[in-house]
């Protein structure tokens, strides 16, 4: 999706780690422009307009005007970027030049809607197994999430990325059939069951139980010989 956003940046004439210390104290971050027709170029740019490109609605994908100083006014994405953990902070970051009149490959944020029937009637767990998809398509055309209704689903069915619908220009790149998301039974639900059988097993040979209360009967007196232990440490 194509956000009219404009960033302003600044050319780099030297690279390397004492300047990215210089550029970092004056509050901006080192970074290069490549792809499309032109050479790549480094840059300095302010890292809090980038991030809040990251944390908007589109991300990654959004497409902004980017105008550097003396030079070029072209569409750019973010398409790598590093940041310091413990300050937050973004140290460096890639732009790649957009040609909006060719189709590219970004990956697409999937967001599920619905409660499954599995779940409702049946009980069991909706598990989302794949948060996006890869598609193709015109730049202009880069929907910002996809959505899909996991509502019909029931235990053992699941949704995959051929059942995303698509249009305009977009192609899918993810394999078709990558599953998305998924109902499965409670695990919780299993081992009642299996405590049941074990019931039954007994019921049918008496003598087990009997030798799990021998043992049960001869772990007690143990607490009684922990005070020669105590003697011992005397």
């Amino acid at each position: 999706m194509s956000e009219e956003i404009t960033i302003t940046a600044e050319p780099r004439e030297t690279r390397g780690k004492n300047e990215a210390r210089r550029l970092r104290v004056k509050g901006l971050a080192p970074g290069v422009v490549y792809g499309g027709n032109g050479p790549a170029v480094a840059v300095a740019v302010n890292p809090k307009e980038l991030t809040k490109i990251l944390n908007s609605r589109t991300g990654h994908n959004t497409i902004f005007t980017l105008s550097v100083h003396g030079g070029e006014a072209t569409p750019v994405m973010i398409v790598d970027w590093q940041s310091d953990p413990v300050r937050d902070v973004m140290l460096h970051v890639d732009l790649k030049r957009i040609d909006l009149s060719k189709r590219i490959q970004v990956k697409v944020p999937v967001r599920m809607t619905g409660e499954p029937q599995g779940v409702k009637l049946q009980g069991g767990l909706l598990e989302a197994i794949t948060r996006e998809v890869e598609i193709e398509c015109l730049p202009n055309e880069i929907p910002e999430y996809f959505t899909i209704d996991v509502t019909p689903l029931m235990i053992g069915q699941n949704l995959r990325s051929s059942d995303i619908a698509l249009s305009g220009s977009m192609t899918l790149v993810s394999a078709a059939d990558q599953v998305l998301a998924h109902v499965v039974a409670m695990k919780a639900e299993e081992e009642p069951a299996a405590a049941a059988e074990g019931v039954v097993d007994a019921a049918a040979t008496p003598a087990e139980p009997e030798v799990i209360k021998k043992g049960k009967k001869e772990e007690e007196p143990e607490a009684a010989a922990e005070p020669e232990k105590g003697k011992k440490k005397g």
